[in-house]
């Protein structure tokens, strides 16, 4: 399991390494390297033509661990990134009226290109203070809460509903325990699938377990290039069934976590491209393409009767898991026919 990090903070991983020491040669001869100008724009030109082949190369082949890994990012967007960059007039709302306020799970009444709906999703830190705070983007019972709560307003104001997932699962301590943490994600399943407005859903990073399911449920699911979406992380399941986390590129792989995989699958319908790299290399990009994929599905079902819409969704879920079971046929009777 690679996890050192490379040699600076934006090419983390050591599969980023190559990049990374690339990158910082073309950053000194831009800087000042020796030379004529003429020769050292020629020099600038050809190392910026070899980066742009090697993140091609790189990113053009990542397994599914480093997905997760480039999910898990540091510098990735997270949910209020988006609602900067791609929305106007955001009033965030708190708390779930029973217990508190949790920090996350984020949520609120915006605009996008016109459109007014409500925008939920989980909400990372970006330092130790802020993880803290954030949970590390874990939410309590009180945040899906939060969250039914902020959706059933939308039902009400008769707002289309955006939600982006990224939580590496909910939080599994006693205090959420104690606070009916299975029951309030249960709950919220069941009750989003009959919200009787337009819920688009999109992973905008981790998508872990029950965490994720617990505000998943939507009429149409989006998925960014490189994120994921599991039943378990990989270091888990890797712990379970081999009782050692470094087989986690294992799980990863096992696991048909990726974008890619979840498409063929069937169990999301879209998948939203990244640049190369992961989406902290470009936020803006990447909001512009969520945002153009909300409103196309908003305007898609502008004029959908409610109880279709709710129908097309149940569907939707019935779906899921279905199979077919070939039975073998009885073997001919070779004494009959002669």
């Amino acid at each position: 399991m690679t996890t050192k990090p490379a040699v600076d903070g934006v090419y983390r991983y050591d599969f980023e390494r190559p990049i990374s020491e690339l990158n910082n040669r073309l950053a000194g001869l831009r800087k000042g390297g020796s030379g004529s100008g003429a020769s050292q724009a020629a020099a600038v030109k050809t190392l910026e033509t070899q980066l742009e082949q090697l993140k091609r190369t790189v990113y053009g082949g990542l397994t599914p661990w480093q997905r997760v890994q480039l999910a898990r990012h540091p510098l990735r967007p997270y949910t209020l990134d988006y609602v900067q960059l791609m929305m106007s007039d955001f009033l965030q709302l708190h708390g779930d009226r029973l217990y508190g306020d949790d920090k996350a799970m984020v949520g609120g009444v915006a605009r996008i290109n016109g459109y007014k709906l409500m925008i939920i999703g989980h909400q990372k830190g970006r330092d130790t203070k802020e993880n803290l705070m954030r949970n590390f983007g874990s939410a309590h019972p009180e945040g899906y809460r939060k969250a039914l709560r902020l959706m059933q307003l939308a039902q009400k104001s008769h707002l289309p509903v955006l939600i982006l997932i990224d939580t590496p699962g909910a939080y599994p301590g006693i205090g959420a325990e104690e606070r009916g943490q299975a029951r309030s994600i249960a709950y919220n399943m069941r009750e989003m699938a009959r919200i009787r407005t337009p819920i688009f859903v999109c992973v905008i990073g981790e998508g872990g377990s029950g965490g994720a399911l617990g505000v998943g449920v939507g009429d149409r699911i989006a998925m960014l290039e490189n994120a994921y979406y599991s039943v378990i992380s990989p270091e888990g399941c890797a712990a379970i069934l081999w009782r050692d986390r470094a087989k986690a590129p294992d799980a990863a792989a096992a696991l048909k976590m990726t974008a890619k995989d979840l498409l063929g699958l069937g169990l999301i319908e879209e998948i939203i491209d990244e640049p190369l790299g992961g989406a902290h290399h470009d936020p803006a990009a990447v909001a512009k393409r969520i945002k153009e994929a909300c409103v196309k599905f908003f305007k898609s079902v502008d004029s959908l009767p409610v109880d279709e819409l709710l129908q097309r969704r149940y569907d939707r879920f019935r779906r899921i898991g279905v199979y077919t079971t070939l039975t073998a046929l009885p073997a001919p009777n070779h004494s009959a026919s002669a």
